[in-house]
């Protein structure tokens, strides 16, 4: 079959609503005799007679019966998709940051509703949230305290978690318990401000030790060299968790409990552009709470920010 057009589909239809060709030329603002000549070139490329015509009537046969609601159900699709183009390229771009995690499946996820830009700068959770507040980013994916949400008047949504582990000198042996690791706190505490949060938090509520840096050694070679001088399995921070670990260390899983750093989906409160707000519909979607937090035996920062 040839290629259809359009074009025809919508003659096709104007002729079956109004069973004249006149009154469909009229309506469609074409010519009597090239409607005539558009729904013959459809009839032959597909095959079959839409309509019986004679000089008194026009009346539709069977298969036009059949195809007629086929053809009406294209046009709207085809409409639809019109107005789905219209909207993306007639929108403000979006302009999301993150720190070292992305959603999964980010631009699949809201290419039908928004133009995701993702900002080149990264940056620390801290900085990227306060970067929405003020309006240099539209959302973007951190951590942030509630008590930060409310101070630069956030909102945030829970939309995914990464699982920490320890990194030792030797064999852990399996898994080691979280009262017997460590994590590093920097006193450098601009840059590392939300991670010395998370780590203390995660001091009082579980048992890990603390041990105070000044160098920076959070994550890459200066965390390896912490590790290995510490007597106890280092907690290993999320920006330090794809680094490739050297051949005289091991990653040790944490239990008792497991530990979770969270990712929220950052904005401003108060937002009312329709592509900022379905751009994060669109990456919240079934997410709900990450039941993996809520487990027996899990830990993660609280309180969460899900469902805000």
């Amino acid at each position: 079959m040839a290629l259809v057009e359009l074009r025809q589909l919508r003659y096709f239809v104007a002729v079956a609503e109004e069973l004249n060709f006149g009154r469909a030329a009229e309506r469609l603002l074409i010519a009597g005799p090239s409607l005539s000549q558009q729904i013959k070139s459809l009839e032959r490329d597909l095959g079959v007679r839409l309509f019986d015509r004679d000089r008194r009537s026009v009346a539709l046969t069977p298969a036009g019966s059949a195809l007629l609601p086929q053809a009406r159900t294209l046009l709207e699709q085809a409409e639809e998709l019109r107005r789905r183009a219209a909207q993306i390229s007639g929108s403000e771009p979006v302009r999301f940051g993150y720190v070292n995690w992305l959603p999964p499946n980010l631009t699949a996820l809201t290419s039908a509703v928004a133009q995701v830009h993702i900002d080149p700068w990264i940056a620390p959770s801290h900085a990227q949230a306060a970067r929405v507040a003020d309006g240099s980013l539209d959302l973007a994916a951190c951590w942030v305290p509630a008590r930060d949400l409310d101070r630069l008047d956030l909102d945030a949504r829970l939309i995914g978690a990464d699982r920490l582990h320890a990194v030792a000198t030797r064999d852990c042996g399996g898994d080691v318990r979280a009262e017997d690791t460590a994590v590093l706190v920097d006193d450098d505490s601009t840059y590392w401000a939300s991670w010395n949060l998370y780590a203390e938090q995660l001091a009082r509520d579980t048992g890990v030790r603390i041990e105070h840096i000044s160098d920076g050694g959070i994550t890459g070679p200066a965390f390896f060299d912490h590790v290995r001088r510490s007597r106890r399995p280092l907690i290993n921070s999320p920006k330090g968790v794809s680094n490739p670990l050297p051949p005289d260390l091991v990653a040790c899983p944490v239990v008792a409990p497991r530990i979770y750093w969270t990712w929220s989906l950052v904005r401003r409160r108060g937002e009312v552009r329709p592509a900022v707000l379905a751009a994060v519909e669109a990456l919240s979607d079934g997410i709900g709470g990450l039941p993996v937090l809520h487990g027996p035996g899990a830990w993660s920062p609280d309180p969460e920010p899900a469902g805000q």
